[in-house]
């Protein structure tokens, strides 16, 4: 299973759909900033479950009760997705981790920042942020999802995208 991870798109939309459209995701994330890209998106994949947190920019952008966490298995692992300003992630990741941790996720997936980082813990905790679909080229992030285990997490910038064609 593959899993797009999007995060702080500001209207990337052109860029969000030449994501969806060559690496044909099973599934796709948007942790915030433009909560409304990601409702466009999904309406144009309806086939595509999207699961989706507001950032700090949707304050007045999206629905009122939409949860600022989401911790439940996608594919088969839980994941632990929040836009990352209320953990406050421009000054460090700590707490974010050990808000994940509580909750056993295999995964913690953020944004906020606009810098894309994917690495694995020394505990196995995978932390991905796939940075901004806007920002710096256009970043994003993909999960592989394999018998219940994460196979592969990368970063996949706007030149990667070439080996999907």
């Amino acid at each position: 299973m593959k899993i797009l991870v999007l995060s702080d798109s500001h209207s990337a939309l052109s860029f969000m759909r030449r994501c969806v459209s060559l690496v044909k995701p099973d599934a796709m994330i948007h942790l915030g900033d433009f909560y409304e890209d990601a409702q466009t998106i999904a309406e144009e994949n309806p086939h595509i479950p999207m699961h989706q947190v507001p950032g700090n920019c949707d304050l007045y952008r999206m629905v009122r009760f939409a949860p600022d966490i989401l911790n439940y298995a996608v594919g088969g692992v839980e994941l632990y997705m929040t836009h990352g300003h209320k953990h406050g992630v421009k000054y460090g990741i700590e707490n974010l981790l050990r808000e994940a941790r509580k909750t056993g996720a295999k995964a913690v997936l953020y944004g906020h920042t606009h810098v894309a980082d994917c690495h694995r813990e020394p505990d196995g905790l995978w932390v991905l942020n796939p940075g901004s679909c806007n920002y710096y080229g256009g970043s994003v992030g993909l999960m592989e999802i394999e018998n219940g285990g994460i196979r592969s997490c990368r970063i996949l910038e706007h030149n990667d995208l070439e080996e999907f064609v």
